[in-house]
């Protein structure tokens, strides 16, 4: 049956063709497939591509970019009428985005120093910009509704199957580092004093780190992670990202004060060569910069559920998410790198265990921790999201009818199995050197730019010559710090064993 209610795109645009509820009369096959909901692409204009260096050969008469749906749908281009906004949709991708890995920054700061640190982190999020603008692009011509589709289509099955396992291993990573952070925070480790030791003492089993991460899960992360619809996050994701402004602002505040007062000496602008173990960081620590801003598997979700569903759009949550989270990322890196200079931990959180040397700076400390915690629990379910979405399609197939029951089961083990990790791995540094220079790197940098070439090499589209080279380079670059990342991880754990 044919979906009447189409949206307002121009009719003129020769990009979409339009078909009534009419029987299709001898215009012919165009106009057939189109009442199907086929949508026949030209060749991109120069505004489709984000360096502008592709051919317009088709003049007046070729399609607006803009006006081409991403995905194929029964609901078309206006997309769900219950979907989100462009600014729901900002929040959830600056959600994906803002997480555990904010926690990490300023210890990588710590490592390059304040000015190495700010360029590498305005290069990443640049980098990482340009690649969801890629998958945007050639998903548009796919059609695919996933990034395991479009990897699928462009690469084949081997490789969607090698991407749909490197999200699982970074969603998991990520959400395992998220209960890492929420028992070290609230319970407390050997070196700090956790929110309930300081609140209540030792009484009781509430310190208890493992019961407490159970206790977290169960009541709140579980009833947020059974939601259907990613959509249905925006609220929390809003809420998430102002609470993430607030440790930032709250950061930034005592930096501030304390900078004022000449407390706090003069940092490193750039790498420390000193010692072998600064040496070895070096080479692990742009893996877990990379890691930060990985979202490209929530990429086509959120696009899924937006409700005027165009490339344009699209783009715009891409940019905004990307200079709204690295602006949050160098402030807090710098700040929390100023504070507390060569003492900062891996989970820079956990430094906010001491008196700041400042007013109500007991007050400012479980402002900091309360207030991301709650943030974790509120990321955890969009990173959920995607982890579940891609196990339910590689183990049932993309095709499998949807069950209620099914996705409760899946959620169910799933968290089981990420509690589990979350017992077992030491420490979010750890973590966040193997996910960041293998999955991070594959999700983030090499599927995207050999999806690119492949789909250019093919002729199913044609990328300028600055495209070329830009994939090309960040396909050479993430090979190369992938490597020397895993090389390292690898050298560090030996000589801590030995």
């Amino acid at each position: 049956m044919v979906n009447s209610n189409y949206s307002a795109l121009p009719l003129t645009s020769p990009a979409i063709e339009l078909q009534s509820s009419h029987p299709p009369t001898k215009s012919g096959a165009a106009a057939a497939a189109a009442a199907n909901g086929v949508v026949h692409a030209k060749k991109l204009t120069k505004q489709d591509s984000f360096l502008g260096e592709v051919d317009d050969d088709d003049g007046a008469n070729n399609a607006e970019h803009d006006e081409l749906p991403l995905m194929g749908d029964a609901d078309g281009p206006a997309g769900p009428p219950e979907g989100s906004g462009v600014s729901g949709a900002v929040f959830n991708l600056a959600t994906s985005i803002i997480g555990a890995g904010i926690m990490a920054l300023p210890a990588t700061m710590k490592v390059l120093g304040v000015a190495v640190g700010l360029v590498s982190i305005l290069v990443m999020g640049v980098l990482s910009e340009v690649t969801i603008e890629l998958l945007v692009r050639f998903s548009a011509r796919c059609r695919a509704l996933s990034y395991g589709e479009l990897v699928h289509r462009a690469l084949g099955r081997p490789a969607s199957v090698v991407a749909q396992m490197c999200i699982i291993i970074n969603n998991a990573g990520v959400l395992v580092v998220y209960l890492i952070i929420i028992g070290d925070v609230m319970s407390g480790s050997l070196k700090h004093m956790g929110v309930i030791d300081q609140l209540i003492g030792h009484d009781g089993e509430w310190d208890n780190r493992r019961l407490l991460i159970l206790f977290v899960l169960v009541l709140f992360l579980a009833p947020l992670c059974a939601l259907e619809r990613i959509d249905s996050l925006s609220l929390s994701s809003a809420a998430s990202v102002a609470l993430a402004i607030v440790f930032v602002l709250v950061s930034c505040v005592i930096a501030a004060v304390k900078l004022a007062e000449g407390k706090i000496s003069a940092p490193r602008m750039g790498p420390d060569f000193s010692s072998r173990a600064a040496m070895l960081d070096l080479l692990v620590v742009i893996p877990i910069m990379t890691n930060a801003f990985i979202c490209h598997f929530n990429v086509q979700p959120i696009y899924n559920e937006l409700k005027e569903k165009t490339p344009r759009n699209m783009y715009n949550v891409g940019r905004i998410s990307t200079v709204l989270c690295v602006a949050v990322y160098a402030l807090t890196a710098v700040s929390g790198y100023l504070l507390f200079g060569d003492d900062t931990e891996s989970d820079v959180l956990t430094n906010f265990d001491k008196d700041l040397g400042i007013r109500f700076s007991s007050v400012l400390n479980y402002i900091v921790r309360i207030g991301y915690i709650i943030h974790l629990v509120l990321v955890f379910p969009v990173v959920h999201f995607s982890l579940r979405q891609t196990v339910d399609a590689l183990v049932f197939g993309e095709s499998a009818p949807h069950s209620r029951k099914k996705m409760l089961a899946l959620t169910a083990v799933l968290l089981a199995l990420i509690y589990l990790g979350s017992t077992m791995i030491p420490n979010i540094w750890m973590a966040f050197k193997f996910t960041g220079a293998t999955t991070g790197l594959a999700l983030g940098f090499m599927f995207p730019a050999l999806v690119a070439l492949r789909l250019d090499k093919e002729g199913a589209e044609h990328l300028g010559r600055g495209e070329k080279i830009l994939a090309l380079g960040m396909l050479g670059l993430a090979i190369v710090v992938s490597v020397v990342g895993v090389t390292g991880n690898v050298y560090t754990l030996k000589s801590k064993s030995d």
